[in-house]
């Protein structure tokens, strides 16, 4: 570790200016990712041109501060009004809200913004020492094992849809279906788009999401709700224990690693990184049943998780000048306009940008602990104390605005409809909506990834038996046979129905590890009781 390089880079963070920017970036984070639909992309794509006139680091800590704000901040509406405000944090919603439900929003929330900056400090601090080392490793990813890293994260499928296994898998091929959409990867042939130009474009992410998570729980809210606000229960105060964060440690623990690794590997980000930590966070829990009821650990992992895999995400753009996904892909506009490369020669020719950056974004964390912790309050009494028959269409127009924001196009504001029926409907009937997101986003990679394979070797499959490829295979193997180990030990009768909202009649408060944990709560949101 050159010591000289850090000095240099401490010593431009300490200028005011930075100091300013890393603030005002983390708050202008907060507000996009707190807006459902509205993305970390979006905003860091708008407010881009407003860097033109700053110095390379002043301007690339405003866009950081919106990056790593917008990504943390996804989850307060997730928690809140089961609506994620961006795509990181659909693994949050379950648990989150769930909490909300049960009159524990402030602590899903103090949850959230520990997790997400404990998190992304563990991952700025893994850039800092082993970038060099880990964009070798990212370098070493052919099609071949993007292929199976896609197929690993598809078998995630299996883990999120406990007790609903079956229905989780025609979930997850749902969303691999709609991923074929649009032009073939390949050749660029229209595929499944009956000549409508705005479907060989493809179906955009970003409206299905708001679709299926913000639209559809609308829906569900206005046959359940007349009139009524969500609560005065979530708006009781929490004050973090030593104890309570000793008990969502182990999660943040394992997430970490687990985030950055796949933070690395570019095409996948946050978003895999979140379900992937979800996954092996419930794997390793002592009571699988708890996770999707209102579990502190399943949201501490995919906090934890995502913003970690901001971090990684910046691997192999800084050292090889590749994205590490669409986020990273503006930043490196950023860092061009100003005339520098993104690449190794970056570390020796500008290393007051280089670890400035790594300062920086430790420091933006930082503020951005401080601001959510001071802020949990803030957001439940804002959102929770909003009538329904006012938040709900609230939530609809913004989720309207953000559909369209995306592309500028009206036809993703009919995708987001569209896919808010469906996501209604797959609710009421106990389909799982968090595979159809898996095979949404990894389809596309999983497809180009094979194909380009079988490309190179002539149609063989004698690069399964490659080290990389070997290794990936093996864990797919595992993860399956888990999960069907798993789903034939379930005893029988006990898949979930429904939707999942109705929550049991009865209370029951216990203490694991230093987490009060309310199960089955069976009260109305406010009733005044508070569990946490």
């Amino acid at each position: 570790m050159n010591i000289e390089n850090w000095l240099i880079g401490i010593d431009a963070v300490l200028d005011p200016g930075v100091l300013i920017f890393i603030v005002l970036g983390c708050l202008v984070g907060i507000v996009v990712g707190a807006l459902p639909g509205i993305s970390a992309t979006v905003g860091v794509a708008v407010l881009l041109p407003f860097t033109f006139s700053l110095d390379p680091l002043p301007g690339m800590m405003l866009l950081l501060g919106i990056y790593g704000g917008a990504v943390y901040a996804g989850s307060i509406p997730a928690i809140l009004i089961r609506s994620p405000g961006t795509p990181a944090s659909a693994a949050t919603v379950e648990d989150g809200n769930a909490m909300a439900k049960q009159g524990r929003a402030a602590e899903a929330l103090s949850i959230s913004v520990v997790a997400s900056s404990l998190g992304g400090l563990a991952g700025v601090v893994a850039l800092g020492l082993f970038a060099p080392l880990l964009a070798g490793i990212a370098l070493a990813f052919g099609p071949a094992e993007y292929f199976l890293l896609a197929v690993l994260a598809l078998t995630v499928v299996a883990s999120v849809s406990e007790n609903r296994l079956v229905k989780g898998l025609i979930s997850g091929v749902l969303g691999v279906g709609l991923a074929l959409i649009g032009l073939d990867t390949i050749q660029a042939y229209p595929r499944l788009s009956f000549d409508d130009p705005n479907l060989a474009a493809g179906i955009g992410f970003i409206p299905v999401l708001i679709g299926l998570f913000a639209v559809s729980e609308a829906f569900v809210q206005f046959e359940r709700s007349r009139g009524r606000t969500l609560g005065q229960a979530a708006v009781q105060k929490f004050r973090p224990t030593l104890s309570w964060l000793r008990g969502i440690t182990p999660p943040i623990l394992l997430s970490s690693p687990i985030g950055f690794i796949i933070g690395i590997i570019p095409g996948t980000g946050g978003d895999i990184s979140a379900f992937v930590a979800y996954n092996e966070a419930k794997r390793a829990a002592r009571d699988k049943r708890r996770f999707g009821k209102g579990e502190p650990r399943g949201i501490a992992a995919a906090e934890t998780a995502k913003n970690a895999g901001t971090a990684g995400a910046l691997v192999p753009m800084l050292t090889l000048g590749i994205p590490g996904d669409v986020t990273t892909a503006v930043l490196i506009g950023a860092i061009t306009v100003h005339g520098l490369r993104p690449g190794p020669e970056l570390f020796t020719g500008s290393p007051e940008l280089v670890y400035g950056i790594f300062v920086g974004f430790l420091l933006t964390y930082l503020v951005m602990l401080v601001i959510g912790l001071l802020g949990t309050g803030l957001w439940s009494r804002l959102i929770t104390g909003i009538p329904t028959r006012y938040l709900w269409p609230t939530v609809l127009v913004l989720s309207m605005i953000g559909a369209f924001a995306v592309r500028s196009n009206p036809f993703d504001v009919l995708v987001m409809v569209v896919f808010g029926v469906i996501g209604y409907l797959m609710t009421k009937f106990g389909f799982p909506l968090a595979p159809m997101v898996i095979g949404l986003i990894v389809g596309p990679i999983a497809e180009s990834g094979y194909r380009r394979t079988m490309i190179i070797h002539d149609g063989g499959f004698g690069w399964l038996l490659e080290p990389i490829p070997l290794v990936l295979s093996a864990l797919i193997v595992l993860s399956v046979g888990f999960a069907v180990r798993r789903a034939v030990r379930s005893p029988s009768g006990t898949e979930a129905e429904g939707d999942g909202h109705e929550p049991p009649a009865q209370e029951e408060t216990r203490t694991v590890d230093g987490l009060q944990d309310t199960e089955g709560t069976g009260h109305e949101p406010g009733s005044g009781r508070d569990p946490a």
